[in-house]
């Protein structure tokens, strides 16, 4: 009953804002016609900020800065034991900021590197694959030490953008495919050749930090998994939209959907590259979340962490802009992916290394189930 509240809700007001945004004056330009031209700065800057979202489908730098500072008080008040700080961030490991310090060099690094790609194809491209990938995940395992910041962040740069994009650009693109499936390939085959490489880098100690693994004696992190009800299921629904970042939490969450709502408002193309069918893509979000933590919800009880937000990030906003955002696909690719995506994520998680980031089970998930619901909804009349 919670979860078709929330979904029914998230509904009304999407669609409210679908009805009113037309009839608004565009009140802010948009920076997302940025093509690779360096010299141009604050639009640079602009785009690189918004990337920070990208892993939601947005790309807002408004939307970044919120949510970046919504996790930055939410860290503030897991320091200090704060009743109102929601889900622990960063997996409640204290290194949020190393996290987000190495992924943000990560992220600078790349479109300083590849933002030519832009240019030179005058397309979308996942530049922003660091961010969400390997310099967070190298820091979640290896600790918070500037040696291994800047590993993460190098690694990230050199390997996870141009495999993305060699993905995205000649294997999703020719065969139709959503370029999620390409980024995320990028983020798993750059993952298992970082850590691999880790192994015989001399700076890189052994790992020492735990992180949840969707398996018996995966961490809890001070939070209280086995008190569930409405209000859980609802925060827990909340934070899935920025786990993807490596955050996982309310407030951060909250900055990150109120400044993509704000943006679309201001201008639809500051919002995201999906434009008007914005609404749509946070309608299928939302309608995952929920089912997903409604139906998984005692696997976080049992493991105190579970991938629940992969169709969030990945199966539902692609089955929505693959059919240009119908009502059937909206539902489908919500449930589909509710039921699909995170089992599928933890059963890879619990085969990996211990020295490996499990977040790598996720994108595994990402790119072979959004492969195949999308391919098999697009062959169904009504869904292609």
């Amino acid at each position: 009953m919670t979860a078709a509240l929330i979904a029914g809700t998230a509904a009304i007001v999407l669609v409210v804002l679908a009805r009113i945004q037309p009839s608004l004056p565009v009140m802010m330009p948009s920076y997302t016609g940025w093509h690779g031209s360096y010299s141009d700065v604050a639009t640079w800057f602009a785009w690189v900020l918004g990337d920070t979202t990208e892993p939601g489908y947005a790309h807002s730098a408004l939307a970044g800065a919120m949510m970046l500072l919504g996790g930055y008080l939410a860290q503030q008040a897991f320091k200090l034991r704060k009743r109102w700080m929601g889900f622990p961030v960063a997996s409640g490991t204290g290194l949020f900021g190393w996290a987000v310090g190495s992924g943000a060099l990560g992220l600078i690094l790349s479109n300083a590197a590849w933002g030519w790609t832009i240019a030179v194809s005058g397309m979308w491209q996942p530049t922003f694959v660091p961010f969400a990938s390997v310099p967070p995940a190298v820091v979640l395992v290896y600790g918070g030490r500037r040696s291994v910041a800047l590993t993460g962040a190098v690694l990230g740069a050199a390997l996870s953008t141009p495999i993305a994009l060699l993905a995205v650009n000649f294997g999703c693109r020719p065969l139709g495919l959503p370029p999620v499936v390409g980024a995320t390939t990028g983020m798993a085959i750059s993952a298992l050749m970082t850590f691999a490489l880790c192994r015989h880098l001399p700076w890189m100690r052994v790992p020492t930090v735990v992180v949840p693994r969707c398996s018996a004696g995966s961490p809890h992190h001070f939070v209280d998994t086995t008190r569930q009800g409405p209000l859980w299921l609802s925060r827990r629904v909340l934070a899935d939209f920025t786990d993807a970042q490596f955050i996982g939490n309310e407030w951060a969450s909250a900055g990150l959907l109120a400044g993509t709502v704000i943006s679309y408002l201001l201008n639809p193309a500051m919002a995201s590259n999906v434009g008007v069918l914005l609404p749509e893509l946070l309608t299928s979000q939302a309608l995952t979340a929920a089912v997903a933590v409604a139906l998984w919800h005692r696997q976080w009880a049992t493991y105190g962490w579970y991938p629940t937000f992969v169709p969030v990030v990945s199966i539902a906003p692609a089955t929505v802009l693959a059919s240009h955002g119908s009502v059937q696909a909206i539902v489908v690719g919500a449930v589909l992916g509710a039921v699909i995506g995170p089992p599928f994520a933890a059963a890879v998680a619990r085969r990996l290394p211990p020295d490996f980031h499990p977040f790598i089970g996720n994108v595994v998930s990402m790119a072979v189930s959004t492969t195949m619901i999308v391919t098999t909804l697009s062959a169904i009349p009504g869904f292609g």
